[in-house]
């Protein structure tokens, strides 16, 4: 009866640690293509681009000053 049991726990393990290895593995693939490194890059710029009328807004005076004269 513990031989069964031991057989058992033993396959149920090798299962768990096969399937955390192919996540693993799919999961690095999909981080490290192309793909995925285009869809972030489109998001972060998408972002940014909706902030920076805001900032350039809040950033940039109206009206300059007099120019620095020559020395």
């Amino acid at each position: 009866m513990l031989n069964r049991i031991c057989q058992i726990l033993s396959i149920v393990s090798f299962v768990m640690v096969a399937s955390m290895t192919a996540t693993g593995v799919i999961g690095y693939r999909y981080v490290t293509s192309e793909q995925f490194k285009s869809r972030v890059m489109n998001e972060i710029l998408g972002n940014v681009q909706g902030m920076m009328p805001k900032v350039l807004d809040q950033g940039l005076p109206k009206v300059t000053g007099p120019s620095i004269p020559k020395l």
